[in-house]
């Protein structure tokens, strides 16, 4: 299946012509287009990762104004493996920009009481331990690295994480990309003007008592290239761990839907490196969220041979989640706000709910979201109680997606209009 759909994303207004992608999981398209306006919007990667990450951002609306954080305005023309035409004005707020977006390290600052109340809000009383949020933007922009802040990329907003925080959502998915943190190669010391923004986002929802999960959105990739090698990929997540290892509420999650990998066994050895790596720095407190190929679908876990291929996953601290993402359309791209059915939800994670039950292991939908329209409702419903009810293995998930760029896209969860928020915020408030 593909078509063409117009998004707009960092005030970007653009066409996308999008290729054919792979049938195994298509949610690896929902999630890559959903969820990087930078997938979508610019990328050096290769067509077939582009079009993995176009399906999250597809269905984003014609028009727009978008505040930028730093005021900045552009005009853009993108040229990628898929072709774009593009016309871009981003708007500058400087009343948003002076409290909302998280810029950099002084931004922690703005954590104020109301934040440091939230803690016993950001502690879960339902039956799941996480209800959640992925909150999108620093990872836009792929084909402009290292990038320009408020034109390539941005950070999550504060007071929008604040707002979330108050209704109950008490973790947070931070996507960004491994080549803006480590620039060059997978091996190279941080970027320090990067990790620290980084560092101020996370800061700011772990004061409040919520987790910040740290995600690497890059597929198995680095530079456009299959990740091969574990020994720098551990040398990465340790470099990444020691910034990180004081803080109990900051989950790693190893890379964002590995795909069309050379083997099974590579994306369970690269997952394995990642724990090792981070427990080798002292990071032993935190959860490892490990994910497998084929957009780590739920729906494909044991069909993809994810379930045969990633069971032997070790720890230590034994503090591994099995992290998976669902979404409800007929391909499971989350390109459509149109959902197969009202029991789908329920339907599509039967199978890795009983694999995760005979194998003794903890899971996460790390990525869903439906339609504004009563029978994605009725199926995210459903989905939501089939995890309640299995929370002896399920411990959580988390909408996609949040994040000031979206602008009309059908799932965006950003207060308060986005199409996501409004349909959804109460439902999700039921679960936390």
């Amino acid at each position: 299946m593909r078509f063409s759909k117009t998004f707009i994303a960092a005030g970007l207004t653009a066409s996308v012509y999008a290729a054919p992608i792979h049938d195994e999981d298509a949610c690896a398209v929902e999630h890559e287009s959903r969820s990087s306006t930078g997938a979508i919007l610019a990328t050096g990667l290769p067509s077939s990762t582009l079009i993995s990450s176009l399906p999250s951002i597809t269905s984003v609306a014609a028009s727009s104004t978008l505040a930028a954080s730093d005021g900045v305005s552009a005009s853009t023309g993108l040229a990628a493996p898929t072709t774009f035409a593009t016309s871009a004005s981003v708007a500058a707020s400087s009343t948003a920009a002076a409290s909302t977006t998280v810029a950099g390290p002084s931004s922690v600052a703005s954590v104020s009481s109301t934040a440091a109340g939230t803690s016993s809000k950001a502690a879960s009383s339902g039956a799941l331990e996480w209800i959640g949020v992925n909150e999108s933007g620093a990872e836009f922009g792929q084909g402009n690295i290292p990038g320009v802040l408020g034109t390539d990329y941005t950070w999550p907003v504060t007071s929008s994480l604040q707002t979330l925080m108050d209704q109950g959502v008490n973790i947070f998915r931070i996507p960004f990309l491994m080549e803006r943190i480590a620039q060059g190669t997978m091996t190279a010391a941080l970027d320090a003007t990067y990790l620290a923004a980084l560092k101020t986002t996370v800061s700011f929802i772990t004061a409040a008592g919520a987790h910040a999960v740290i995600d690497p959105h890059n597929f198995g990739r680095y530079a456009g290239s299959v990740i091969t090698s574990t020994s720098d990929f551990q040398t990465f997540w340790e470099n990444v761990a020691t910034e990180f290892k004081s803080d109990s509420n900051v989950i790693f999650d190893c890379n964002n839907e590995f795909h069309d990998m050379p083997s099974n066994a590579l994306v369970a050895d690269l997952n394995q490196a990642c724990i090792d790596g981070i427990r080798a720095v002292g990071a032993t407190t935190q959860y490892v969220f490990v994910e497998g190929t084929s957009y780590t679908g739920a729906w494909t876990w044991i069909s993809s041979g994810n379930g045969d291929a990633m069971v032997g996953l070790t720890d230590p601290s034994d503090k591994i989640v099995y992290e998976m993402h669902q979404y409800l359309d007929s391909d499971g791209s989350g390109t459509s706000d149109t959902c197969v059915s009202s029991t789908i939800g329920a339907e599509r994670i039967a199978a890795a709910t009983e694999w995760l039950q005979a194998n003794n292991k903890k899971g996460i939908i790390g990525e869903f979201a439906g339609g504004a329209n009563s029978v994605c409702e009725t199926a995210v419903t459903g989905m939501m109680d089939a995890l309640v009810a299995a929370s002896d293995v399920w411990m959580g998930a988390l909408w996609w997606g949040g994040g000031p760029w979206w602008g009309d896209y059908i799932f965006s969860m950003e207060p308060p209009s986005g199409t996501g928020y409004v349909a959804y915020a109460d439902t999700l408030a039921k679960y936390a």
